[in-house]
């Protein structure tokens, strides 16, 4: 939904400086991202090829979560069309909920200031529930507490945890060809593709659900 690319650059080169590592770039990005912030900061010592133990890395931790809290929404900004995307949604009767695998001390505050929380009936995050995407439980949790139904249900996202958990689960997906993925999204073998929310249409959604029961 939201391009945080360049918030999340700005507090990991924040954090890195403290060991005098060399920048990263967008283009590191998607190699970095994707499995939280602890993983993030330890690939981007990997990257520099520079050691780092636990110990560290829960200090280095502390640093980004202060930066990007404090800087919070930042540069981020939703993706296009997102908004008109929603209104067609929910026009159609569909609820909307929110599937992700970072902190809720991270998620919540974004999607609050980014105004957009009101639109979701659930918000589940990495530290929600005691497992996260990609087991099924994260996003079957997910639907539950949104009053869904599994069958009737599914999944947009942009990387592998996204299209697994929906794989896990049972539920079609759509993946997008933006966002954060290392591998293209074809790869991931999700329901159907996009590669704009203008085409994410209630007949979309009704087409992913027959597909995937069929």
């Amino acid at each position: 939904m939201i391009n945080t690319a360049p918030d999340l650059i700005d507090s990991l080169n924040d954090t890195i400086a403290l060991r005098d590592l060399a920048p990263v770039t967008f283009d590191d990005l998607t190699h970095l991202v994707g499995q939280g912030a602890r993983v993030m900061i330890r690939r981007a010592f990997k990257l520099r090829e520079v050691p780092i133990d636990d110990t560290e890395v829960e200090r280095l931790l502390g640093h980004f979560l202060d930066h990007y809290l404090a800087h919070m929404p930042g540069k981020s900004e939703a993706y296009e069309g997102l908004d008109a995307c929603f209104d067609r949604l929910e026009e159609a009767g569909m609820r909307l909920a929110v599937c992700t695998n970072k902190l809720e001390q991270l998620a919540l505050p974004l999607l609050d200031r980014m105004q957009l929380s009101a639109r979701f009936v659930a918000i589940t995050c990495g530290d929600t529930f005691a497992v996260r995407k990609p087991d099924a439980r994260h996003l079957l949790g997910t639907i539950e507490r949104a009053g869904g139904d599994p069958v009737r249900s599914i999944l947009i996202g942009d990387s592998v945890n996204d299209i697994m958990a929906a794989k896990n689960a049972g539920i079609g997906s759509v993946g997008v060809t933006f966002g954060y993925s290392d591998v293209p999204i074809a790869d991931l073998q999700p329901t159907r593709i996009i590669s704009h929310f203008r085409e994410l249409t209630p007949d979309l959604v009704d087409a992913v659900i027959a597909e995937n029961a069929g």
